[in-house]
């Protein structure tokens, strides 16, 4: 459970930067992620808790995207995922996205850090809409966004509750046999639902 105390009694006024602001940024980042959700989490919300000006959360992070990937010790960076997964364009893009996950998510330092985003809230459902919604958000909605997708978001959101579900089945249900199946079995088999969420013209927003 995150201690919601990040912070003691502070007279007025912002505290400038010193040596501890960061890791005081940090933790009072955690406590709002887990609170709120990724996509209704602010810098602001960040700076008030942690007692600073939201500018010196920007200094020393330059996005919210950025204070969750290191708060949560996030295994990878969606900046820095994103152009080599759009890099081949749309034809294969599924595949790439599933091998990705299980790149991650097969390793044991990647998994242990991602399954303590989930542990770090105070229940695995709060953390898979945290993990759903920065996934959505950061990662799979850019990538439709630099293919010039329709319905971008749509799209996005599809493929993160896919995948957040096979986390949670796979890895902390452990349910089987999708439990122990082995990546190259699975990844035929999720590859063509993540790649129809791409890129079949059907899919709309519901009216």
């Amino acid at each position: 459970m995150v201690n919601r105390q990040v912070t003691s009694r502070r007279g007025p006024g912002r505290r400038p930067g010193s040596e501890d602001t960061r890791g005081q940024i940090l933790a009072a980042a955690l406590s709002e992620f887990a609170a709120h959700g990724y996509e209704k989490t602010s810098i602001r919300g960040i700076a008030r808790l942690a007692g600073v000006d939201p500018a010196l959360v920007y200094h020393y992070f330059g996005s919210k995207e950025r204070v969750f990937v290191e708060a949560l010790q996030f295994p990878f960076n969606p900046a820095e995922i994103v152009p080599k997964l759009v890099a081949g364009g749309v034809e294969g893009l599924g595949e790439r996205i599933a091998r990705l996950f299980f790149s991650v998510w097969e390793d044991p330092a990647g998994r242990e850090r991602g399954l303590a985003v989930i542990r770090s809230v105070h229940t695995s459902e709060q953390g898979a809409r945290m993990l759903r919604g920065f996934l959505i958000q950061e990662l799979f909605r850019r990538v439709a966004a630099n293919l010039d997708l329709p319905q971008p978001e749509l799209r996005a959101t599809l493929i993160g509750s896919q995948l957040v579900g096979l986390i949670s089945i796979r890895y902390v249900l452990k349910v089987e046999p999708l439990a122990s199946m082995p990546p190259e079995q699975l990844i035929p088999v999720i590859a063509p639902t993540l790649q129809r969420y791409l890129t079949d013209p059907g899919i709309a927003p519901a009216t």
